[in-house]
């Protein structure tokens, strides 16, 4: 009874070893169906967002950026705010009279809107970035104010929206998440998250043949141990079997 589950759970756990670093071992490809990331042949990622409108002070309707048609532009306008959608806010609610002319941000994944912001590029001290608890796909957030990037201005320019005057002063963080980022890529960032899992998938084989062989070794001084004692016990007896073969 033993026995049997020993080589059970060995031969289960060599299975899983193998099969792990067998995984791991395949290389990563990414392929297209209908415009929609495939990894191997199983699984499929979301698209990322593709649209961006805007609506504020001079815009009789609302612009709209698209990741297709403005790529420079719509890279420079995710920029601004792909790093606030789960972050705490880092700035107190400011004063209404030193915020300025107030746009609204809102980032599609196509029909389907799922982050908004409000954007006021020519706040005292520095742009600010407003995130409404209160989100178009209903995630759960909470609302918060950010310091926005100094480049928020120019961004919005460049798209087409009518930002007029220049910030005076800058407060001490008044760049919100540092330095420009390059462009989200949901390739790149799937590309990065498979090697990850390769990584953990090879230390887990390799841990699971650890175990395994551990296990075995394990087995084997068990049975050495129980055979030696039972010999021992039988020639007490003057019943020592003959020794199998």
């Amino acid at each position: 009874m033993v026995r049997q589950v020993v080589r059970r759970l060995l031969g289960g756990g060599v299975f899983v070893a193998a099969a792990s670093l067998l995984y791991a071992a395949l290389p990563v490809t990414t392929a297209r169906v209908a415009g929609v990331p495939v990894v191997g042949a199983t699984v499929v990622y979301a698209a990322g967002p593709d649209v961006i409108s805007i609506s504020g002070p001079g815009l009789a309707e609302a612009l709209v950026v698209r990741a297709d048609e403005a790529p420079e532009q719509f890279a420079a306008l995710l920029t601004e705010v792909n790093w606030l959608a789960s972050r705490p806010g880092n700035n107190r609610s400011p004063e209404a009279s030193k915020l300025g002319a107030r746009y609204v941000l809102t980032v599609a994944a196509g029909d389907k809107a799922t982050h908004r912001y409000e954007l006021y590029p020519l706040a005292a001290g520095g742009p600010r970035v407003f995130r409404p608890a209160r989100q178009p796909d209903r995630h759960r957030t909470t609302a918060a104010w950010f310091y926005g990037r100094l480049s928020m201005p120019d961004a919005l320019r460049d798209a087409g929206v009518p930002v007029s005057g220049t910030v005076t002063s800058v407060d001490t963080g008044g760049i919100g998440g540092g330095a420009a980022e390059k462009p989200f890529d949901p390739n790149a960032d799937l590309s990065t998250m498979l090697a990850e899992w390769r990584r953990f998938l090879l230390l887990n084989g390799a841990v699971v043949v650890v175990i395994a062989i551990g296990l075995a070794g394990t087995s084997l001084l068990v049975r050495r141990r129980v055979d030696r004692l039972y010999r021992r016990a039988a020639a007490e007896q003057g019943r020592l079997p003959e020794r199998r073969r």
